[in-house]
């Protein structure tokens, strides 16, 4: 499903899996989804600050920048499968260098809130490309 389809077509069975892909260009080339909908879990992809009209990361030189970027393709993959930003239960956030974390946790309250979702914070680590700082799971459930 591409998540352009109406919510209240979304079938409730725990049986049913629901594939939410975008035009992410790591998606096709590693052959995985944005986000699945098992029952009432969905499952969000390590996510990170691509354009996917160009396949370019944005905000190259931002961790804080990345960070919002990737929270609005997370909070949209959720919503595509039906949740919502409230029903988003855990983060796992990756980042690049230490000195990124206090930018990545204040998008994190500023986005998030009083949703203040579970959290993992790990840090020393590379990724596909060089100008990502963060990529970001998420995990929600919908009651």
């Amino acid at each position: 499903m591409s998540g352009d389809g109406a919510l209240n077509a979304i079938p409730r069975s725990s049986d049913t899996t629901i594939r939410h892909r975008t035009a992410n260009p790591y998606e096709e080339k590693f052959g995985y989804s944005r986000a699945v909908r098992k029952g009432p879990f969905i499952f969000v992809s390590g996510t990170t600050s691509i354009d996917t009209a160009t396949g370019q990361v944005l905000h190259p030189t931002s961790a804080y920048d990345q960070t919002l970027k990737i929270f609005s393709e997370i909070i949209s993959a959720v919503e595509a499968l039906g949740g919502r930003k409230e029903d988003v239960v855990r983060l796992r956030m990756f980042v690049k260098e230490d000195q990124n974390g206090e930018a990545v946790g204040q998008a994190v309250k500023e986005v998030f809130g009083s949703v203040a979702p579970a959290a993992t914070m790990v840090f020393g680590l590379g990724f596909v490309n060089p100008d990502m700082r963060v990529e970001i799971e998420a995990d929600a459930v919908i009651l």
